[in-house]
């Protein structure tokens, strides 16, 4: 598909987001986990022990979020919260952990699917300048 050349950044931006979305959530229908909570899983899963505060920080969520979010995750089986003094501590149970590794796995192949038609060098900089302008806009 060909695409007119004064069309402006968001609607690219918009198709990758919505096109790996799509890819994930048919890959990971079984779980009925939806895609809003995948970020919040995998981190939870890369930082045991995280508390809520932190969570929302690292996501760039308001608390109130980020609480309703850990409720759907709490109440599938697939994390555990506990109080630590004044904070609330966040862990991935068995299941969870295996969801978390399994969205990753994906998210793997779905960087491979993207690299099949860019150079080493060309994905490099495509990642370095949305790294760039996702700092720049939080």
């Amino acid at each position: 598909m060909a695409f007119d050349d004064n069309i402006p950044t968001a609607p690219f931006i918009s198709i990758m987001y919505r096109e790996h979305a799509k890819y994930i959530n048919d890959n990971v229908k079984e779980e009925e986990l939806s895609f809003g909570l995948h970020p919040l899983l995998i981190k939870i899963y890369r930082n045991e022990g995280i508390s809520q505060e932190e969570l929302a920080e690292a996501l760039h969520l308001n608390e109130s979020t980020i609480a309703r979010n850990l409720k759907k995750l709490e109440d599938k089986g697939f994390i555990e919260r506990t109080k630590d003094k004044r904070k609330k501590i966040i862990k991935t149970t068995p299941q969870g952990g295996k969801i978390a590794q399994k969205v990753m796995d994906l998210d793997e192949m779905w960087d491979e699917k993207l690299k099949r038609n860019l150079t080493d060098e060309e994905y490099d900089n495509l990642l370095m300048t949305l790294r760039k302008i996702s700092e720049e806009l939080i």
